[in-house]
């Protein structure tokens, strides 16, 4: 695949375009050394240092890497992130994981600086209010990461950075109180022009943060009304109407026993909406709250190549594991499948040129998974005409699990053999739906039925995806419906992040993060699990400097 140049730029594309804004800003020394008499002179000078502090906002691409370090994913090189380390329970102090205040340097800088800057006071006001979010997201992070972290709303003499760590409940309770206050000023929307671009941060992106950090925390009231008044602000699930005629071309009838044509239709346009939304061309879709954006050729991210397997020029740096495989549901009666014994599974693989029963497993699936997950004989033809996934063991950038990913792959630029410029989200409104009926479910007597807005968020994201709704006569109870709504969030999120936090805040950690093979049942990984891995330890080369962090996070 043809390698881009990568040259960070910053979030938002039109103040690339101003003269001010060129590469010569990239490579101007950071605004703190910047005398005052040459910079923050003006409005364009603000928007400048806000644009730097949405350079360094969290997620992006990176948080495939953050599946990594779960059960849905494997991440194979060492070099390319601490997922490999901490999937396999090796974490120390000596790895440095995720410990960074620049961000909020740049930030703290940023508000700083811009009180005197002379400009419109409401421009200021909003501005403030989109760096305090990129603070808050931050420190949301941090704290979930490392539990007691340093607040600092000012600036550090660096040479003799010596505060201590503050608890996680003050954290929690400034991540709040900041997202509470920046919602207040923020916009719905942004019309696009300058200093309005699309992709600043919204009210929207504001109390649907605030939602997930009340879902992390178990408050659940809080979190269902958050989700609540992003459900009514103006997002949807982004949908397609039809199949372009490489999409068609996928031959899914050896796949799903489709029952008619209605349901294959259903299937389909259903496989096409999940997937299709990551695309560059749906950049800014409907279903956006927020993203990291990417400029076309200047602001490249490589999921292209940190996805695919060598024979579509790629890595396979992050793949899935069996484990996420097996939660794929039935797109038949949309419940679990059982999943099949790897004994099994391994000798139907040794025999599969001459027993198919080896495919019987990939058959009438989620359409999510055919949208997500490359296995054996996938066919996947808008990529190239007539391609066919094949797993190649111990092949050279080849996957260890048996599995590719095929999510946030944008076929389209691996055709002009250019890296992916695709917005990666960060915040979509399927999380919100999701988030509001788990809290909802959690808040209900295990004994009793949740509300049927609860059944109704599940099913808006179910028939996007082409599924059956849920069977609310089966799933009853708030007992019964929990394991279902848990489901579906590692589906509708693959690959998101999302499932890092998710296995520690319902403490299934323990159960999942087990040694994984491959579908010939050979080691892919080995893994272990404990306690201390609730919390990532604070870096020794941190400590070092400042001996007020210590003492360090238990057991390291």
């Amino acid at each position: 695949m043809k390698k881009q140049l990568l040259i960070i730029s910053s979030l938002l594309g039109v103040a690339l375009t101003q003269p001010a804004c060129n590469k010569d800003f990239l490579d101007r020394p950071y605004q703190r050394e910047i005398e005052d008499k040459t910079f923050w002179t003006n409005a364009n000078d603000a928007n400048l240092a806000l644009n730097a502090c949405y350079q360094q906002i969290d997620y992006g691409e990176w948080s495939i890497y953050d599946d990594g370090k779960t059960d849905n994913a494997h991440a194979q090189y060492p070099w390319e992130s601490a997922a490999t380390v901490i999937s396999a329970g090796d974490v120390t102090s000596a790895n440095n994981v995720d410990w960074s205040f620049e961000s909020i340097r740049r930030v703290n800088n940023f508000l700083d600086k811009v009180q005197d800057v002379p400009m419109d006071a409401d421009l200021k006001a909003r501005f403030e209010a989109e760096a305090r979010f990129l603070r808050a997201f931050r420190y949301a992070n941090m704290m979930n990461q490392f539990g007691d972290v340093p607040i600092m709303t000012f600036l550090p003499d660096l040479t003799n950075w010596n505060v201590p760590r503050d608890k996680r409940a003050d954290v929690l309770k400034f991540i709040i109180d900041e997202l509470k206050a920046v919602a207040a000023v923020l916009p719905p929307s942004y019309g696009g022009s300058q200093y309005n671009e699309v992709g600043r941060i919204t009210k929207g992106a504001a109390v649907a943060l605030l939602a997930r950090v009340y879902l992390y925390e178990g408050m659940w009231t809080e979190a269902a009304e958050a989700a609540q008044q992003v459900m009514g602000m103006n997002y949807d699930l982004f949908k397609v109407s039809e199949e372009s005629a490489s999409d068609a071309a996928d031959d899914y009838s050896q796949w799903v026993d489709f029952a008619n044509a209605d349901e294959e239709k259903r299937f389909r346009l259903g496989l096409r909406s999940y997937e299709q939304q990551f695309w560059a061309k749906n950049n800014n879709n409907v279903e956006v709250i927020l993203d990291r954006q990417y400029l076309e050729q200047k602001d490249p991210k490589y999921v292209n190549t940190y996805l695919l397997s060598d024979d579509l020029g790629g890595w396979s740096s992050v793949t899935p594991t069996q484990a996420l495989v097996n939660d794929y549901m039935s797109f038949k009666t949309g419940k679990p499948v059982a999943a099949l014994d790897p004994a099994v599974r391994a000798q139907r693989y040794e025999n599969r040129e001459s027993d198919p029963t080896f495919y019987d497993e990939y058959k009438n699936r989620d359409p999510r998974f055919y949208a997500s997950i490359l296995f054996e004989h996938a066919p996947w033809n808008t990529i190239t005409q007539g391609y066919e996934f094949t797993w190649i063991p111990g092949g050279n950038n080849c996957s260890r699990t048996g599995y590719n990913f095929r999510k946030f792959v944008d076929p389209a630029a691996w055709q002009a053999g250019l890296d992916n410029y695709a917005n990666h989200p960060i915040i979509r409104f399927a999380e919100v739906l999701l988030t509001y009926a788990e809290a909802k479910t959690a808040a209900t007597a295990a004994g009793t039925q949740p509300e049927a807005s609860v059944y109704d968020a599940l099913d808006r994201i179910r028939v996007r995806a082409g599924m059956p709704v849920i069977d609310r006569a089966e799933y009853n109870t708030a007992a019964k419906l929990m394991p279902v709504i848990r489901q579906e969030r590692r589906i509708e999120l693959a690959l998101e992040g999302q499932r890092y936090m998710d296995i520690r805040r319902w403490e299934t950690a323990p159960n999942v993060m087990t040694t994984i093979y491959n579908i010939s049942n050979g080691l892919a990984q080995t893994r272990s699990w404990s306690d201390k891995l609730y919390l990532m330890p604070i870096p020794l080369s941190e400590t070092d400097k400042n001996p007020n962090l210590l003492p360090n996070n238990p057991d390291y």
